[in-house]
């Protein structure tokens, strides 16, 4: 059987954990309710797009829809001290909440210090917008074995840069893996193979758009079945747009 015509898993028989990533509450709600993934994440851009204008009041709101899942919400305090305040007014809102915490300010400072101080008193973190295996090494270094955390490795942006991110994600994996609780997450993924390409890895989670979970409803059709389909689409747009080709054109 060549690859081509494997067979593909549904996201349902899929080991990896999908967290839906998005500040949308009606998608929230609609993922939580279906119990489509196994947690949530967001963060200040996703929900400066979505509108949200009272971060606190958003966050109460998203965790009365999630009450027993796992939540990734983000400081945003570009100096340390606001992020542990940060960090602590968030931890205090549900025992669900994961904070998240940027590897670097926008100096280029690391967050190390600030994550082994965190994680050492119990705080649950993720920290995001990893990209290199340092990095990746440095905060594995700074958690604290037993305490739940999720190292967020940006891979779709990584692939933006034209590299390819699966070596580095399986050796990501490896460093995570020595840490007891810690967690592996394929974050910004650019197509539904994303998942199954992290699956095959052996990451523990990877973070989804609503759109992409929608995508994902695909695996394993049948690829003449969605050729016909295209050929369908192409054919109905044309007829609704009374497209013409006229020999005097």
């Amino acid at each position: 059987m060549n690859n081509i015509e494997e067979i593909i898993p549904s996201t349902s028989q899929l080991k990896i954990k999908i967290f839906s990533d998005g500040a949308d509450l009606d998608s929230i709600a609609e993922a939580y309710q279906q119990k489509v993934v196994s947690g949530f994440t967001t963060n200040p851009t996703l929900m400066a797009k979505a509108g949200v204008t009272n971060y606190i009041s958003f966050a109460r709101e998203m965790l009365k829809i999630v009450p027993d899942l796992p939540v990734s919400l983000e400081v945003f305090c570009d100096d340390f001290d606001g992020m542990r305040h940060q960090a602590h007014v968030l931890n205090s809102l549900a025992p669900n909440v994961y904070v998240k915490i940027p590897v670097t300010n926008t100096k280029r400072e690391s967050a190390c210090p600030l994550i082994r101080e965190l994680a050492a008193s119990g705080i649950k973190l993720n920290v995001t917008a990893i990209l290199s295996l340092q990095q990746v090494r440095d905060v594995v270094g700074a958690l604290k074995p037993g305490v739940p955390s999720i190292v967020s490795v940006f891979a779709g942006r990584i692939a933006d840069s034209g590299r390819d991110p699966v070596p580095l994600m399986k050796q990501a994996l490896e460093i995570t893996n020595t840490v007891k609780g810690a967690e592996l997450l394929w974050a910004s993924p650019r197509e539904p193979l994303n998942i199954l390409q992290a699956e095959r890895l052996g990451c523990h989670i990877i973070t989804v758009t609503p759109e992409l979970l929608a995508k994902s409803k695909n695996f394993g059709k049948s690829l003449d079945d969605f050729s016909l389909e295209t050929v369908k689409m192409f054919y109905s747009d044309a007829v609704k747009s009374g497209f013409k080709i006229l020999d005097n054109d």
